[in-house]
């Protein structure tokens, strides 16, 4: 496989397009509204009305407003300026009339509006593919420029020159803390290892989380991509992504792409007739939140108990079977290849002096507009949850808004016009984590919150450590008595210590970050705690 070939396949997959063409999504969501169904009745529709030649009904991934689905969009090739016309909730039963339409007649479908903030706020990076392809066919991934950073870095880049560009892009972490991602493949390339290997943490554990999956439903061939490109860079020859079995979806089209790739000889030896060889394995996962933490998944994958280790070493240096080890999520590969067609400068013109590019969240809770956005680092939180969202339905008031999942925080009301970027979040008290965004109304019991969220930290606990196996049941206790109005501010008093002591003496981020819910709520409502103990007080 060379340049010249990569460039066939795309002109040849061009050329083919009919002038009208039917997405129907196929992602997760949408699957489990029956648009399988949906799509074969678009097809069907499409040879009785003899439009095969004009028509065309292609399968592909999130199309982001995941609360309407199944979804259908209509564009025209012939009116490339045209947003086209989006379909929301279709059945089966909706596909001659969408295609009757197509043809000129009317139909009673409900349309979506494409000019929504929901839509127009949006800046896709990582998403850009998503809605557009189909993610089973690589000669589609290859049509939408895919695989041609890999081609430009192999060929035209030395491994030093791949990591400065990351570098200068000023890409992070996308999967919790926000570590700096060139300065993680810098420290791996330096590393002295007979072998290194490429990690890509598919593990989302997160409650309301589903931006990685929806990813990899989506656009699999994108991470394979920035996975390649991340071990030429650190001299990696062996990449794994640990995938929780959960997202089996993810997992064919994944198993898929794969094997497409190797077929046209983009993943295997001698990648674009260059020395670089490089395999990916898939890894599924049983379920284990603690297996989102960087050394219990690879304790997973060397098929022993997926407990964590204290760090140093770390993966950098000593990781999978002692070996130097980069560790990326989803999302931080999915953003490597676009930062080496447009360049670092491009990428780093995107976002805040501190946070740069955008961000994926999986908008849900009590709002209009759930689903999938992706915004520049540094929108306002108010942005987001009101004109992208729609606000709280049935005329309801926004309470809060909490991100990072069991690790994160809850973010009052009051503070929305703070923009969505590391440093601001953790003066909140939140985190961006992996990118959960869950909406609260007024209605909303925030230690009922807090206790749901250490209920899930307490199960999810691996047990290895006493400050997170025995502190989270007692803060769980603490918070259950809380909540059922039976405690005293001594109870409380303790619940602060209590949380203290879990947050600085665990032995990984799942201990470490458990008592982040119970401090932003009692940070920003500490009335409602205060006034289920006054309740005690009186009623004794």
């Amino acid at each position: 496989m060379d340049l010249a070939e990569l460039n066939e396949i795309a002109q040849k997959e061009r050329a083919s397009e009919k002038s009208v063409q039917i997405r129907c999504c196929v992602a997760a969501g949408c699957l489990s509204a029956n648009s399988q169904a949906v799509k074969l009745r678009l097809e069907e529709a499409v040879t009785a009305q003899n439009l095969t030649k004009k028509v065309e009904v292609r399968g592909v991934g999130c199309m982001r407003l995941c609360c309407q689905g199944p979804l259908v969009q209509v564009e025209r090739n012939t009116k490339p300026e045209s947003l086209g016309t989006l379909y929301e909730k279709v059945t089966p039963d909706d596909a001659p009339s969408i295609i009757a339409a197509v043809n000129g007649g009317e139909t009673t479908v409900q349309q979506g509006d494409l000019t929504h903030p929901f839509f127009t706020c949006q800046m896709p990076i990582v998403l850009e593919n998503s809605g557009k392809i189909d993610p089973e066919r690589i000669q589609s991934y290859i049509a939408a420029k895919g695989y041609q950073a890999l081609y430009h870095v192999l060929r035209e880049m030395n491994p030093n020159e791949a990591v400065d560009n990351i570098t200068r892009s000023g890409l992070r972490g996308r999967g919790g803390a926000g570590y700096p991602t060139g300065l993680k493949w810098a420290t791996v390339a330096k590393a002295k290892g007979e072998r290194k290997f490429v990690i890509c943490n598919a593990d989302e554990g997160d409650p309301g989380a589903f931006m990685d999956r929806s990813v990899l439903e989506s656009d699999p061939h994108r991470v394979l991509e920035g996975m390649a490109i991340a071990a030429y860079s650190v001299g990696a020859n062996q990449g794994y992504i640990y995938i929780r079995a959960e997202y089996p979806v993810a997992i064919n089209r994944l198993q898929t792409a794969i094997r497409q790739a190797q077929h046209l000889g983009i993943l295997g030896t001698q990648i674009f007739d260059s020395r670089f060889d490089f395999k990916i394995d898939i890894r599924i996962g049983a379920g284990a939140y603690v297996c989102g933490e960087e050394t219990a998944l690879m304790a997973s994958i060397e098929g022993k108990r997926g407990t964590p280790y204290p760090r140093p070493p770390y993966p950098a240096e000593s990781g999978l079977w002692g070996y130097p080890t980069l560790i990326n999520n989803v999302e931080t590969y999915a953003n490597i290849a676009p930062i080496i067609r447009k360049g670092a400068e491009w990428f780093a013109s995107i976002g805040t002096q501190k946070s740069k590019g955008t961000k994926v969240f999986a908008l849900a809770g009590k709002i209009r507009n759930t689903g999938l956005i992706e915004v520049p680092m540094g929108t306002p939180l108010k942005q987001i949850v009101e004109a992208m969202g729609g606000g709280v339905p049935n005329v309801g008031v926004v309470k809060a808004v909490q991100t990072g999942g069991p690790s994160g925080g809850c973010i009052p009301a009051s503070a929305f016009d703070s923009p969505v970027d590391y440093e601001s979040l953790t003066q909140l008290g939140s985190m961006m984590g992996s990118g959960g965004m869950i909406v609260m109304d007024e209605t909303t019991n925030m230690v009922d919150v807090a206790r749901f969220f250490m209920e899930f930290c307490m199960d999810e606990s691996c047990g290895k450590c006493i400050p997170c196996r025995v502190g989270t049941v007692q803060l769980y206790k603490l918070l259950t008595k809380i909540s059922e109005g039976k405690a005293s501010l001594a109870d409380l008093e303790l619940l602060e210590e209590l949380c203290d002591m879990v947050k600085h003496t665990s032995l990984c981020g799942l201990g470490q970050s458990a008592p982040n819910p119970v401090f932003s709520t009692l940070r920003y409502f500490r009335d409602e705690y205060l006034a289920l103990i006054k309740e005690t007080a009186i009623s004794k």
